[in-house]
């Protein structure tokens, strides 16, 4: 029996580096021969990706209530969990994750201001217990990651429905992820994303050795 994968996800405000860190350690674990997959949220399978379009592009005079978006978010997971995560792990594959169940406690429940104890319960219900073993959280202020995603949606017509969201959004977003980091330190762990790109890969590595 192969000995099951290790789980780790990327956590963050808008702007913070994630996919080019994603992208880092994947090749930093690749030359240790481990095998990995990179994966996202919401989306990873085809239905989840359907749901994903719905979730950040829907448009048309029907609103998207807060209440679907949310159980839109965990429909998605269970698909992701069940269909792809939970399937590379057992077969002994690292898995690396952008965003999780922490963006949903910090977008629906700090940003949109719904129920943080129903958002855990609805979180619990999708994963089981497919939990990461190992959350980095790309510290970055907020001013900082809102100029790096205005220079990289410059020549976008169409913001999603996140991007279009005000700066108070992202205020309370940003509390989110902090008591996130503080009320789970053993799990995530918080780095300096407004360094270099070669200094917060080296930031990803000693982590991920240190508890690996």
């Amino acid at each position: 029996m192969k000995k099951r994968g290790k789980f780790i996800t990327f956590e963050g405000s808008e702007g913070a580096g994630k996919t080019t860190q994603i992208n880092l350690l994947k090749e930093f674990l690749s030359a240790r021969n481990i095998e990995v997959i990179t994966t996202r949220e919401p989306g990873g399978t085809p239905l989840a990706e359907k749901l994903r379009e719905i979730i950040k592009h829907f448009q048309g005079s029907e609103i998207v209530s807060d209440k679907t978006e949310l159980l839109l978010m965990e429909a998605a997971r269970i698909q992701h969990v069940q269909n792809v995560i939970e399937v590379a792990l057992n077969d002994g594959k690292w898995v690396i994750c952008d965003r999780f169940y922490d963006s949903t406690t910090a977008y629906q429940g700090y940003g949109r201001k719904m129920d943080l104890d129903f958002i855990r319960q609805l979180n619990a219900f999708a994963v089981g217990e497919t939990v990461p073993d190992l959350t980095i959280y790309f510290d970055l202020p907020l001013e900082q990651g809102f100029e790096r995603t205005r220079k990289r949606y410059a020549d976008k017509e169409v913001f999603d429905r996140f991007e279009s969201q005000k700066i108070d959004f992202y205020r309370r977003i940003e509390q989110g992820f902090k008591d996130i980091v503080r009320n789970n330190n053993e799990r995530v762990k918080l780095i300096d994303a407004s360094l270099s790109i070669e200094e917060v890969h080296q930031q990803i590595c000693r982590l991920v050795n240190e508890q690996f």
